[in-house]
């Protein structure tokens, strides 16, 4: 009898781990999706300034540039180690060159990485999962136009437990989704698609839980700066009274209405901002004063 229970605790065992180790498998895009799509190079370069692609990928020292050089180096801190930005420049060994537009979809929709690894959420993909296909598409014919660097990537400074990329898929599982987070009018759909979808706004703007996943319930009201100086502020109308004319000037100029100016960061999230269609920064302007 008690050789019984022993191999039932045994086989119960064997079958929570094989369903946690499913359950946790890195997930893939549908290549039918992207199948007959061709990128615009043109367009990409809209969805990478949208995306802030240059604010995080470009060595920390690099001057601003029409064509930038994404060799990464760029350290985020955090509760739970150091990030380091990665070379996504075209490079066929220190960077992407080798990628797919696959490989793309699958960083940005998914997290996962070519070798079949979870990336983790320093990189947004929690927002860029939202991407349309065609605007990844579009990006990823950009990103082949840049100059290549062959600076390697260098790894994180990330810790036990942290370090087992497997316990990723948990993560995903508890707070990773798809799905928009805010209704919207028509007036505010294209604004909340560069929000939700591209700007990740929301990434620096909400505050998150103790296992780093965003408290949506809280959605853009702020938050401790990664840094540990000051706080990101609170950009809901409840707390932000700008017009939306005020909030298009500052996306294009960095001025605010009290004749202060964009710095840290955000000087760099309006210089991509004003590439922008002024159409586009109305949009996010209308969605912001949107929001509850």
């Amino acid at each position: 009898m008690r050789g019984k229970i022993l191999n039932i605790a045994i086989m119960l065992v064997l079958l929570t781990g094989a369903a946690a180790y499913l359950l946790t498998a890195p997930k893939r895009v549908d290549v039918a999706t992207f199948a007959g799509l061709t990128g615009d190079a043109a367009h990409g370069a809209q969805v990478f300034n949208a995306a802030g692609c240059a604010s995080c990928h470009t060595a920390p020292d690099a001057q601003r540039s029409d064509r930038p050089i994404l060799s990464g180096g760029r350290t985020f801190p955090s509760d739970f180690g150091t990030f380091r930005a990665p070379n996504i420049s075209p490079d066929l060994a220190e960077g992407i060159g080798a990628w797919s537009v696959i490989d793309l979809a699958n960083a940005m929709m998914h997290g996962t990485s070519p070798e079949g690894q979870h990336y983790y959420p320093a990189f947004p993909y929690t927002t860029y999962t939202r991407a349309a296909p065609q605007d990844i598409a579009d990006l990823f014919a950009y990103l082949k136009t840049l100059p290549p660097s062959a600076t390697p990537s260098q790894p994180h400074d990330v810790g036990f437990p942290f370090n087992i990329r497997r316990a990723l898929g948990g993560w995903k599982l508890l707070f990773f989704r798809d799905t928009w987070i805010t209704p919207a009018t028509p007036e505010a759909e294209r604004g909340r698609y560069l929000v939700e979808a591209l700007g990740h706004c929301g990434e620096c703007h909400t505050p998150r839980n103790a296992l780093g996943g965003l408290d949506y319930a809280n959605w853009l009201t702020g938050a401790p700066n990664p840094s540990g100086k000051g706080k990101i502020p609170n950009i809901t109308p409840a707390v932000l009274d700008w017009s939306e004319a005020d909030l298009v000037e500052y996306f294009t100029s960095g001025f605010t209405p009290d004749y202060d100016s964009a710095g840290g960061e955000m000087a760099e999230v309006v210089q991509n901002l004003s590439k922008l269609p002024v159409e586009d920064r109305q949009a996010i302007a209308a969605y912001l004063k949107s929001l509850p």
